[in-house]
């Protein structure tokens, strides 16, 4: 499954199921092979933040996606993110972009 098909049956699942799906794709997929398990909770806590908008086929707004990114930023020491991870996840939540 790539990240098209999980968006186009995002609508019909629960929260929970996307998650699961969601986070398999990230695991399985090399190029996000650096981030580990609080990095991928990081990433579905701002999902289901959005998951209505994402629901709705309207996706998440590039201000609303900056809001979040600024917000990881601020606090990446805390959340031990390093450069990598945060390009990661960037790129992650650019998908679920409108």
């Amino acid at each position: 499954m790539d990240i098209q098909e999980l968006l186009a049956t995002a609508k019909e699942q629960t929260f929970g199921r996307f998650a699961q799906k969601l986070n398999s794709l990230i695991r399985e997929n090399y190029k996000f092979s650096n981030l580990d398990e609080d990095n991928r909770k990081i990433i579905l806590d701002i999902i289901k933040k959005h998951l209505g908008d994402i629901h709705n086929g309207q996706g998440i707004s590039s201000t609303v996606l900056e809001r979040e990114r600024y917000g990881l930023y601020q606090h990446r020491e805390k959340l031990k993110l390093t450069e990598a991870d945060l390009a990661d996840i960037k790129e992650i939540l650019n998908l679920f972009k409108k």
